[in-house]
């Protein structure tokens, strides 16, 4: 089945959407970007964009942190990629990608006096954690300091480092990385959040630790506060304590919520899906889907009935 992409100010094939060999985010990383999940039920004939506002206002928020003026608000956006994913009309799980991004074809490092742009489009795709539970390294490559680069932003041009450690945990026989902050805290996966439960306690890296604050870590959070009476607490990790922990896992749009069964060879409990993650997961995956109705407002219907 074909897909399309919003490019431009249209609706238009996705073949077509082509940006120029001199455009600057393409040299410079000069782009901020989300990833949207659509989850298609099979009950209800329908596929459910999950969180799409709260999506669609970091996107904004990071691209005026990049000094961009988009001509869309977060309202409109959503929308927009309504409509998108309606004519696209896959019929399956979706991932949507929008991205703003400095347009102008021009060279030279800088953020002023340049144009900017959003694209969006779809494409189907599934699980990208493909398992059970994953096998986690702990990383050589630091995620940046603040100061450094905003690590609260989906910053374009950020994301090398996350690919430094992805290949390098790849190529280390792993599945995942896990990135340390510069003083040796722990702060995130390569692409998602972290969580450990540690004496019976849910417990995961503030938002001072150089992690992105995520839309599906403050869905996991929400979840286990309202429906396992579990709060979450949000401090600094050692890193001895990934080796002690009862279980652990990962969020993120992406990546759902994967346990982990191992962390640098280390078994992690019983090395197998623990009680606390397997409720939480359930629970996600009951949302994400439109199956529970407490939490339809996350949920925004592609195909109208």
């Amino acid at each position: 089945m074909p897909s399309f992409a919003f490019f431009k100010g249209e609706i238009v094939p996705i073949e077509e959407a082509k940006v120029g060999v001199m455009t600057h985010a393409l040299h410079y990383g000069t782009a901020v970007f989300e990833g949207i999940r659509g989850n298609w039920n099979e009950e209800a004939k329908q596929v459910y964009l999950f969180r799409l506002q709260e999506h669609f206002q970091r996107l904004l928020g990071g691209a005026a942190v990049l000094k961009m003026k988009p001509r869309y608000s977060a309202a409109e956006l959503c929308g927009i990629t309504v409509e998108l994913a309606n004519k696209c009309g896959f019929k399956e799980d979706i991932y949507i990608r929008p991205l703003a991004y400095k347009s102008s074809e021009a060279m030279g490092v800088r953020l002023h006096n340049l144009d900017d742009d959003i694209l969006i489009f779809v494409i189907p795709w599934g699980a990208y954690l493909d398992m059970e539970s994953a096998r986690c390294g702990v990383s050589s490559w630091h995620r940046p300091a603040d100061n450094t680069l905003p690590t609260s932003v989906k910053i374009a041009g950020t994301y090398v480092n996350n690919a430094f450690a992805k290949t390098s945990a790849i190529e280390n026989g792993f599945d995942e990385a896990i990135m340390l902050t510069p003083d040796g805290h722990v702060a995130e996966g390569s692409g998602e959040n972290i969580f450990l439960v540690l004496e019976g306690k849910l417990v995961t890296p503030p938002a001072y630790n150089n992690i992105l604050v995520g839309i599906t870590r403050d869905t996991i959070i929400t979840l286990a506060r309202e429906q396992l009476g579990l709060e979450t607490v949000e401090r600094p990790i050692d890193r001895v304590e990934l080796y002690r922990a009862q279980e652990c896992f990962l969020t993120g749009t992406a990546a759902h919520l994967t346990p982990v069964s191992e962390i640098d060879k280390y078994k992690i409990g019983e090395a197998e899906v623990g009680p606390i993650t397997r409720k939480l997961q359930a629970l996600y995956f009951d949302c994400i889907r439109g199956r529970h109705r407490s939490y339809m407002q996350w949920c925004t219907p592609v195909f109208s009935k």
